[in-house]
């Protein structure tokens, strides 16, 4: 089978077990905070193990886009040099919530394999937990597999964990022998040996990992197994490495192409990594990530840039990533249509991120021969580790390609050094996430699930309802009460408050109940069906089990309302001015203003901009109704509505559409119609990263205070020009254009006068070793005219050296200019210049025959110069 059929047949046979085959998602889940990259399948199930959210299907399964590049699940060093690991894969993957357990996990698992891909059962082997008795009896019982292939192993290797928190527990892995003979052994098993790996894990979820490490019983027992899908490939199609099969050959047939050699060798290594990053960049910037210098931005460039440095190793040194996407497409297009949907934007980002590359690479070299030189020059032979992390930090330099190029010059990095910075790094941001309370707020969500204690959002239709408090938390944790003056977070059985999500920032408002005042500061989502309200008691005393009236600021859920509407308008506005390949890339929607990050490479024009706004504004005057209703999830693909990269969908998702025009997947709060913004302006456009710009406006009255701000400022200055508003451009063009004249004339006045100083400055002229020199400090406007005054003094003087300076608006100028003559005898101006500068606390240097310097202190001119006769010697290398 080919890997699109093996793909489609494990769909198929769980679809035929009553699972709901539910779609990818992103590879980028932002709502999570613990998690960078989705790295399993079961990441967009998480709040359902948990507990805080109702599945739509008890079960379901998929083929899932997943990346490990960072964290405690890490593939990226073994990538290229052995068989079986990838930054990008996809993970086969059914799941069970609270339906099935152990029994038929392992009998599908077992029926998948041995009787529909028909794998010799005497092949497989499989592994449990240290303690896990019920599984070992399940696999003796439900398979024909030999006992003697079922092993024990502890944490290491038979307990899964997401991350750092979040569900967990105990697994059932499967593996298959792959030797010639199929005469594994069991000391084999878990070796990391590429002729008997792992191809199947079945994680039995019963636990939730705390913050402080320990472990909790969920509220139900799931299910969630993953298969490697790129290793079953290799299985089937009976391959020894996962880059033999199809869904590796033609991206490396092309590579191959590309650059005119042949697979193997060191050139396969470099073939496999392009192949595998090509891969993972794509299907990234697909979902919305772009290379920048910040988390998941940042993980893509050192990828990029990896993929370019084992290029630079096959002769590829043009941009090349962008002619692999066809070949990707071809390959994944059909079963990840996003690759075909924004192939104008992944080709744009890699290019742009190649290119700028490339002038990252030249600042990094030269820092790496600077550091190997002072290294051979203290008769050392470490590379010391300092400058290794440097250049990885900085320059973006992996630490293999630093190890090697040292040792192309007979180095050793200093690997523990560059390891103690990076820990320093991980201790940095360790602390500023502990910091930050994300640890104790996961430990609180945990603590309101695991008691049942969910909320209910009522705020779409209200903003005012009674509602009774069922939690209370302080700085310490969950409480009964909370008194006077106390900060903290309260939970409603229901509320009309909207927690921030979707770039909405949270209500403000009032809890008022029998004993107390509760005023909300802030409100959170932290999870599904956890609206927190944070802020103080203003008055008396807060109670858990008392009715409290809840009320929203209405003035500013109103504003907010209005800007977010006005968000989703620019948004489309945008996309049908600048093409498709703008995606949302952040926003803010607050009660003054909008802000809305999206991906583009360059600046947007003011025609651009004009455009959008009028758009905007027009939609605005046709006051169409905004209309919201859910559909499922897995219909969005292909209807036009825009899902957002950076939020966390559901099965069942909320479209607001308004007008027909603007239709996108969207929480928040908006408009009854589009009528209400009354009036919309841009503020600013800007880049706030490689490939992302960012727009500011305003709707309502505060774009109608913004106009008549402007047409104040307008009426101010054609007053102060004496001229009518429609004739103040010209009025001011005509000022700057004689300014301009202006100020031509008196450089050219400040010239004349400078340079009638020639004849008394080539007077001065004193002799060194028969050298002509003239030094003088002089008074000129600017460094055109200085340099000037310079080849005057040196075309009066014929053969000699002129040096002169300046104090130009509070800085210190100089110049230098040697003779033809004495640059054929040794005589070098950027040298001596430099050593002037150098006396006045500055630096410069040049060329040969002539050189500039400057330094920060215009008082030291004459002290510099004053200086020259001790340093001449440096000018003829004396």
């Amino acid at each position: 089978m080919r890997a699109a059929e093996i793909r489609q047949s494990f769909l198929d046979f769980f679809r035929d077990k009553g699972h709901e085959i539910v779609p990818s998602s992103p590879v980028v889940l932002p709502a999570d905070p613990t998690l960078l990259f989705t790295n399993a399948g079961m990441n967009q199930f998480k709040e359902i193990f948990l507990g805080a959210r109702t599945p739509a299907h008890p079960r379901v399964a998929n083929s899932q886009k997943c990346i490990r590049v960072s964290g405690k699940h890490n593939d990226l060093e073994e990538v290229g040099y052995d068989t079986y690991h990838h930054t990008f894969f996809e993970m086969l993957g059914n799941w069970s919530f609270g339906d099935y357990y152990k029994r038929e996990a392992i009998a599908w698992a077992w029926e998948l394999l041995t009787r529909v891909w028909k794998l010799p059962p005497e092949r497989l082997w499989a592994t449990v937990y240290k303690d896990d008795d019920e599984a070992e009896a399940l696999w003796r019982e439900l398979t024909s597999i030999d006992p003697a292939h079922i092993l024990r192993f502890d944490e290491t290797d038979n307990f899964w964990e997401m991350g750092e928190t979040g569900p967990c527990g105990p697994c059932s892995e499967i593996h298959v022998d792959l030797t010639p003979d199929g005469s594994a052994t069991a000391d084999l098993v878990n070796a990391g040996r590429p002729d008997l790996i792992e191809i199947w894990n079945l994680v039995f979820i019963q636990y939730n990992r705390r913050a402080d490490g320990s472990l909790e019983e969920l509220p139900a027992k799931h299910v969630d197994t993953g298969m490697g899908f790129e290793r079953v490939v290799a299985v089937l199609q009976g391959k020894a490495s996962n880059y033999d099969t199809d869904v590796f050959q033609p991206l490396i047939g092309k590579v191959a192409e590309l650059s005119g050699r042949a697979y193997a060798g060191d050139d396969a290594v470099a073939m496999r990594v392009i192949a595998d990053h090509v891969r993972t960049l794509s299907l990234a910037i697909a979902d919305g990530v772009i290379p920048s210098n910040e988390g998941r931005g940042y993980v893509l460039r050192r990828l990029l840039r990896r993929a370019v440095r084992y290029g630079r190793n096959l002769g590829l040194e043009r941009p090349f990533l962008g002619d692999l996407l066809p070949t990707l497409t071809e390959s994944l297009g059909d079963a990840y249509p996003e690759l075909r949907t924004h192939r104008q934007a992944i080709l744009r980002a890699l290019k742009a991120e190649e290119e700028s590359f490339a002038a990252t690479l030249g600042r990094g070299l030269v820092l790496f021969e600077k550091t190997v030189a002072r290294t051979r020059a203290a008769g050392a032979t470490t590379f010391p580790g300092e400058d290794a992390f440097k250049l990885y930090d900085t320059y973006g330099f992996p630490l293999d390609l630093t190890v090697l190029m040292a040792r192309e010059q007979g180095l050793e990095v200093d690997e523990a050094e560059f390891e103690r910075h990076m820990e320093a790094q991980r201790t940095r941001g360790r602390k500023a996430r502990e910091e930050g309370g994300a640890g104790a707020r996961a430990d609180l969500v945990a603590d309101l699930v695991a008691q049942g204690l969910t909320s209910t959002f009522v705020g779409y239709g209200e903003i005012e309802t009674h509602s009774e408090v069922i939690a209370l938390a302080g700085p310490d944790g969950l409480t009964d009460s909370l008194s006077a003056g106390q900060t903290g977070s309260v939970l409603l059985r229901e509320t009309p408050f909207y927690g921030e999500a979707g770039g909405q920032v949270g209500d403000h408002g009032m809890l008022v109940t029998p004993h107390g005042v509760f005023a909300v500061q802030d409100t959170q989502k932290p999870a599904a069906g956890i609206i927190l309200h944070i802020g103080e008691v203003a008055e008396g005393t807060f109670r858990v089990g008392e009715t409290a009236k809840a009320t929203v600021d209405e003035d500013r859920r109103a504003a907010l309302a209005r800007h977010h509407s006005a968000t989703h308008l620019m948004a489309q506005a945008l996309r049908d001015r600048l093409g498709s390949g703008v995606r949302q890339a952040g926003s803010l929607v607050a009660p003054d203003r909008l802000r809305f990050d999206f991906t583009h490479f360059e600046g947007v024009s003011r025609s651009d901009l004009a455009e959008v706004e009028r758009q905007v504004n027009a939609w605005i005057r046709q006051d169409d109704e905004v209309r919201t209703y859910e559909i499922d999830f897995k219909d969005v693909a292909g209807s036009g509505i825009v899902a957002v990269f950076d939020e966390k969908y559901g099965d069942r998702v909320r479209v607001v559409d308004i007008g027909g025009y603007s239709k996108e997947l969207c929480g928040g709060t908006h408009v009854d119609r589009v009528g209400r913004l009354g009036f919309f302006r841009i503020l600013s456009e800007g880049s706030v990263a490689s490939g992302v710009r960012r727009i500011e406006a305003v709707v309502g009255a505060d774009a109608v205070a913004l106009a008549q701000a402007d047409r104040d400022l307008l009426h101010r200055l054609a007053e102060s020009f004496s001229v009518p508003t429609d004739q103040l451009a010209d009025r001011v063009q005509g000022l700057m254009h004689r300014t301009r004249e202006l100020e031509k004339t008196l450089r050219q006045q400040a010239q004349q006068v400078a340079l009638a100083q020639t004849g008394c400055l080539v007077a001065q002229a004193r002799s060194h070793g028969g050298v002509r020199i003239v030094a003088a400090p002089v008074p000129v406007a600017d460094a055109d005219a200085l340099a000037g005054l310079r080849d005057a003094v040196l075309k009066e003087l014929g053969s000699g050296v002129v040096v002169l300076g300046a104090n130009l608006d509070g800085k210190a100028a100089f110049v230098c200019a040697v003779s033809p003559d004495l640059v054929k005898q040794g005589w070098h101006a950027g040298k001596l210049i430099g050593a002037v500068a150098k006396a006045a606390g500055g630096g410069g240097g040049g060329k040969p025959e002539a050189a500039q310097a400057g330094a920060k202190d215009g008082t030291k001119v004459a002290e510099a110069l004053h200086a020259l006769d001790g340093i001449l010697g440096v000018a003829a290398g004396g």
